[in-house]
């Protein structure tokens, strides 16, 4: 294994799908491909891509790091799931940045912002926590910077990544603050028969 530790980092927690390769503190690569759906079937060509572009293997790598929300709850499950399956079969540690963290290492003049739907925001709201609101609220609240730049986040997740994958002892989850938009089904369930 190389001295340098190499950090690749991806994140599919809004409507993309981003990847980044930090290596002795650097980043090599990165890449952004917007998308609304698709994400589970190009993370791991695009990992795959990134990785060939920067001459590194799979066996290279030092640690994974991976943006756990909050977002969209679907990509939220496949970035995890790949993290914790890439970090779990290639034996290195996995890394959970929440995307407040990562905004906050982008700016640390402004108040962390995640769009979410009907104009409402995921805000980390200091001596409260993270909460859903109307955007317009959030922004009496101060300054804002927004996940606008899936580049800059992604970036920010594997330089985080890089300052605690010696650190971190729990494997990634995710980062939910309100509940999922689907609910199971009220029809009554079959009954099934033992034959």
């Amino acid at each position: 294994m190389p001295s340098d530790p190499i950090i690749l980092a991806f994140d599919t927690s809004a409507a993309h799908c981003a990847a980044a390769l930090l290596r002795g503190g650097q980043i090599v690569t990165s890449r952004v491909e917007p998308m609304t759906r698709g994400q589970a079937e190009r993370l791991m060509p695009l990992l795959e891509d990134i990785l060939a572009e920067a001459g590194c293997a799979w066996k290279d790598l030092t640690a994974i790091g991976v943006g756990v929300g909050p977002g969209n709850f679907t990509g939220i499950r496949i970035s995890v799931s790949a993290a914790r399956g890439l970090a779990l079969g290639l034996g290195i540690p996995a890394v959970g940045v929440s995307g407040f963290e990562a905004l906050a290492e982008v700016s640390s003049d402004a108040l962390p912002a995640i769009r979410a739907p009907r104009e409402q925001v995921y805000v980390a709201v200091p001596d409260k926590g993270p909460v859903l609101m109307a955007q317009a609220e959030a922004e009496s609240l101060g300054p804002l910077i927004m996940n606008d730049d899936a580049d800059a986040q992604v970036c920010a997740i594997a330089r985080i990544t890089g300052q605690r994958w010696q650190t971190t002892t729990l494997p990634p989850a995710p980062l939910y603050v309100r509940p999922a938009d689907a609910a199971p089904s009220k029809d009554t369930a079959p009954v099934l028969l033992d034959g």
